[in-house]
């Protein structure tokens, strides 16, 4: 029998306290009310007025049992379930696809108005450069008369379907911050994205899914990275799940080999084990996300791989949205889209990347890669549309389009030469995105541009009035919608943002 050093127990002791009085433990341990209204910001109604909320706050000792994926309730009745946003990273041209201008095109040529650029700054005009009239026809369509482009055949069919917003403007010219501002509300990094808020704020209604996909093609993220469907300082599990349409769905989802889902289901329990352990001694609400998150991905096993395979899809389904199974497209993700939502999917984040049209290639040039791109889109979308209205979804899933900012009238004269092809600037001024389905108008517009599409002469709308709007449809009041941070309460819209009630049913 071995004898018991005392001196050793005692160091050991001392050693462990030592380890359990960090500057980081006790910060995560100083009183249980701090453990208590960090806890508070996952607990439903959490997202409510405070008086609210404190009806709806559970006790610790429900803890083993809580879900903070659980379906919840929105301030007041919604619109809309859920959210499909088609996001044109790079920014599409405006003026070869919904803005018709006659008067920029008989200005077609001619040296750009000192007015136009004196006090401006642009990503790459130079000097003096020409405008640039539309390269594309425009016809009216719909019962709405609006104005599409040539290049967008299929969209003509379900134009009185969407509303336009004609005069958004934003404050960033390059790409990075300016789809953070759009799909964050912030130009800096570390918010939480749009997709994220809804996540947090309505839960799921598939426990078998994510709340929140993203789905890429265009073979390039966007220039913001994963920020752009990241959570921020919200509890990680509301940020993005990014899937994919060809190969396996999610990466590192599957089983390692020669590991049976009995198996990987008592490592998940032992883990969890620990976590719960680790959550009674510290009350770190991220430890409740963690969970949440080992449990999904074991359930992910098996409902995403089913979810995600279109090629059971009837081929007309094939024949009207242009998927071809086991390719990585962008149509395959407009079918995925809606089958995601179909299955409880609360927000479904669609990311194309191509319409940087500068003209400094054929890829960006407006004659030819803008073509191209409009013409991988148009059809799915306007299937998109088409889909969700005859299965009885577009009343209940809000469908957004656009980009991060527009582009100029005139043309793109980098460093102050012509390029080969033809492009357009950035153009942060003035740009169009539109929406559909949950509870918006069909064939609505607002915002108006003036005659040469440069700058917003009635209704100017901000990426805060979007956001505004989005959560409105969704049943939030985006001024009442917080989770508190470092000490003060923050919202997707900051201190702004306004509903667009011209397009809302």
């Amino acid at each position: 029998m071995n004898k018991v050093d005392p001196q050793k127990l005692l160091s050991e002791h001392l050693l462990k306290q030592s380890e359990l009085n960090t500057r980081r433990v006790f910060l995560q341990k100083f009183g249980l009310s701090l453990g208590t209204l960090a806890m508070g910001t996952l607990l439903p109604g959490c997202h409510l007025k405070s008086d609210e909320s404190n009806k709806l706050q559970r006790s610790f000792s429900s803890f083993p049992d809580f879900n903070p994926l659980k379906p919840q309730s929105p301030h007041f009745v919604a619109q809309a379930k859920s959210v499909i946003y088609l996001h044109m990273a790079g920014a599409p041209s405006q003026f070869e696809m919904f803005d018709y201008k006659p008067v920029l095109n008989q200005l077609h040529g001619q040296e750009c108005p000192p007015s136009l650029l004196n006090g401006k700054k642009f990503a790459f005009i130079r000097g003096v450069p020409k405008m640039l009239g539309s390269q594309a026809k425009f016809a009216q369509y719909g019962e709405s008369g609006a104005w599409l482009s040539e290049h967008l055949p299929h969209f003509r069919q379900v134009v009185d379907e969407v509303s336009f917003i004609r005069g958004i403007h934003t404050d960033q010219f390059n790409h990075a911050p300016a789809q953070l501002m759009m799909h964050t509300g912030s130009s800096q990094l570390g918010r939480p994205s749009l997709g994220s808020w809804v996540t947090y704020g309505l839960g799921s209604e598939n426990e078998n899914l994510p709340g929140f996909v993203v789905l890429t093609s265009g073979g390039v993220y966007p220039d913001a990275g994963k920020q752009v469907w990241g959570s921020g300082f919200l509890p990680s599990v509301y940020q993005g799940v990014h899937c994919r349409s060809k190969g396996d769905p999610v990466l590192y989802l599957g089983s390692p080999e020669g590991t049976t889902r009995n198996i990987r289901r008592m490592a998940i329990d032992a883990i969890n084990d620990v976590n719960r352990l680790t959550y009674e001694e510290f009350n770190d609400p991220e430890t409740v996300a963690r969970i949440s998150q080992y449990e999904m991905a074991f359930r992910m096993q098996i409902s995403v791989p089913e979810v995600m395979d279109i090629s059971k899809e009837p081929q007309y389904i094939h024949d009207m949205y242009g998927t071809q199974p086991g390719n990585e497209s962008f149509a395959n993700n407009v079918l995925l889209a809606r089958k995601l939502v179909e299955k409880g999917v609360r927000f479904v984040q669609l990311y194309d990347w191509g319409w940087d049209t500068h003209g400094v290639g054929k890829d960006t040039a407006l004659e030819i890669g803008h073509i191209n791109k409009c013409r991988d889109t148009d059809k799915p979308i306007a299937a998109l549309l088409l889909d969700l209205k005859q299965r009885g979804l577009l009343d209940e899933t809000l469908v957004i389009w656009g980009g991060e900012f527009g582009r100029t009238p005139m043309q793109e004269n980098r460093n102050g030469v012509e390029q080969l092809y033809t492009g357009r600037d950035h153009h942060p001024d003035a740009f169009t995105m539109w929406m559909a389905g949950g509870g918006i108008k069909s064939g609505g517009a607002y915002g108006e541009t003036d005659e040469i599409g440069y700058n917003v002469v009635g209704d100017k709308t901000s990426i805060h009035d979007i956001h505004a709007t989005i959560l409105n449809q969704l049943g939030f009041d985006h001024e009442a919608f917080t989770y508190q941070f470092q000490g003060r309460p923050f919202r997707l819209t900051d201190v702004a943002g306004k509903l667009i009630h011209d397009i809302l049913v």
